[in-house]
């Protein structure tokens, strides 16, 4: 078998797993969840989430990776021969979002561009919707938009040429790139936004303390589920990164260092957000409330009107913002394609250059849907429904198949303590083993009641009230298809036989 590849320093290994984790999330969706459930008071039960849920994970899957040597579907067939399903339904949820996933960056590059002369104008609402995404109705393509098309091609290109040239001098390389210069640039935009006339009220809103939504379940869900979807656990990034670990290495170590420098990220968007959103606030005479906003309304909406109003240096400031997304972006994307190409690569017995070209050209090929007018349609039902019904469902099958049905945690935890400085304890086994099944499965269950009672009910009863028919195979079909999809991969044979044969003891005395 060929050898393994292998990350050059630790290092390397610690920036390419934060630079997964720190992505577009941390930016445009962790302050507004955060100013939602409770502002300040809602770092309690994020920090607990980190503790009992983030990090027990990472450590789990930087364990299973770093013990079986393999790709997600490798690492779970050497598992148990029967759970290969579960790797490959994580590295189609992987494969989808790294569709659409390029898009926004696409859509991040174009901004970066426009932000020199400010192109957007004053309505940045009626821009992106209209001049530059010229969207049209859902289920529409309407034909491409050329400023998508164009820098989706450069993403690709630029991304794909990286993976192509391996993990020590492609991912490790990028990274060791990406990640320094996004914390320098974000750091800027922070130092400038905290400057600005209204921050402070801004950050009043947000770090103002709201105990009382301690006292609301819903708050709690919200800060596992931002955790969860902050760290890039649960759809085979992790396992795969950490395969490439070197024999000797400090598992739980790492993780807390991703665990926390993501969280840490995390902190420094929210009072960069917030300071200029009580500038917009102070600006507009209104209150913070009324401007907070997340996702793609916060980044290319309310953040140009923002630029539009800064008092000085507009252009570098908006320049600087929307670059921050493109690197943050691209260090996400990477490991998000890295998972099937290392699929690939293990299951088919092929280079990884040849798994790059067929596993990245065809999800090149498949993101090009995004970049039509009907794309951000087709994109919005598709991140929904792959997040909460992939993602989610994803960490929790893995959770309780690993801690209840093949009681590995023991195991697990037996390698991590004989290689790692922090040994894990109790405190682990409990939160995997009861925890972090009860939180994500009380969440599955709220969405999947919440989402199936309304599905059929009105024409324009779904998920932002798009019709029944685009919901159902822009939604839900997308979902299903992962999983269905990873269970026929599961049911081809090997190529790489000395691979799949290879049983745990073997593994066991290779990993250690």
């Amino acid at each position: 078998m060929e050898t393994r590849s292998q990350w050059g320093t630790r290092a390397g290994f610690i920036l390419a797993a934060a630079g997964s984790a720190i992505g577009l999330g941390n930016i445009w969706r962790f302050p507004a969840t955060a100013f939602e459930n409770g502002g300040g008071a809602f770092m309690v039960p994020y920090l607990i989430a980190l503790l009992t849920a983030g990090i027990p994970i990472l450590i789990m899957e930087f364990t299973m990776g770093h013990r079986y040597r393999g790709s997600a579907p490798l690492t779970y067939k050497r598992m148990n021969k029967k759970s290969e399903w579960i790797g490959w339904w994580g590295v189609l949820v992987a494969f989808v979002i790294s569709t659409y996933y390029s898009v926004i960056i696409a859509w991040a590059i174009m901004y970066s561009i426009f932000s020199f002369n400010l192109n957007w104008g004053s309505d940045t609402e009626g821009f992106l919707f209209g001049s530059y995404l010229e969207t049209a109705a859902p289920g529409e393509f309407g034909g491409f938009v050329p400023g998508v098309l164009i820098p989706l091609i450069i993403v690709w290109l630029l991304v794909l040429g990286i993976l192509y040239r391996g993990v020590k001098k492609g991912i490790e390389m990028a990274n060791r790139i990406f990640i320094p210069l996004l914390v320098l640039v974000f750091l800027v935009i922070v130092i400038r936004a905290i400057t600005l006339p209204g921050a402070v009220e801004g950050l009043n809103a947000f770090f103002t303390p709201d105990f009382s939504a301690l006292a609301d379940g819903q708050v709690w869900v919200a800060a596992y589920g931002q955790i969860f979807f902050s760290l890039s656990i649960a759809f085979a990034i992790m396992i795969t990164y950490s395969s490439y670990l070197p024999k000797k290495s400090d598992i739980t170590n790492n993780a807390f260092i991703v665990g926390f420098g993501n969280s840490s990220f995390e902190l420094l968007c929210g009072i960069g957000v917030f300071s200029v959103l009580g500038f917009m606030a102070v600006q507009q005479g209104v209150g913070v409330n009324e401007v907070v906003a997340g996702g793609v309304g916060l980044a290319f909406v309310v953040f140009p009107q923002i630029i539009n109003e800064l008092p000085a240096l507009n252009e570098l400031f908006g320049f600087l913002f929307f670059i921050s997304l493109v690197l943050a972006g691209l260090s996400s994307l990477i490991s998000i394609i890295e998972t099937y190409v290392a699929g690939l690569s293990d299951k088919f017995n092929i280079s990884r250059q040849k798994a790059v070209i067929f596993g990245g050209g065809f999800a090149a090929l498949v993101s090009l849907v995004f970049a039509t007018r009907g794309g951000l349609n087709f994109l919005d039902a598709a991140d929904y429904f792959i997040n909460q019904f992939g993602v989610a469902f994803v960490g929790l099958v893995e959770v309780v198949l690993i801690a209840w049905v093949l009681r590995k945690l023991g195991e697990l935890k037996e390698h991590a303590n004989e290689i790692s400085d922090i040994r894990l304890g109790g405190w682990w086994t409990f939160s995997l083993g009861v925890i972090t099944p009860i939180v994500l499965g009380y969440t599955m269950y709220d969405l999947f009641r919440t989402n199936l009672m309304r599905l059929f009910e009105t024409e324009t009863g779904n998920y932002a009230n798009y019709p029944d028919a685009f919901i159902l195979y822009g939604g839900w079909f997308v979902a299903g298809g992962a999983l269905v999809v990873g269970i026929i991969m599961a049911l081809f044979k090997w190529r790489n036989a000395s691979a799949a044969s290879e049983n745990e003891t073997q593994n066991t005395g290779e990993a250690k």
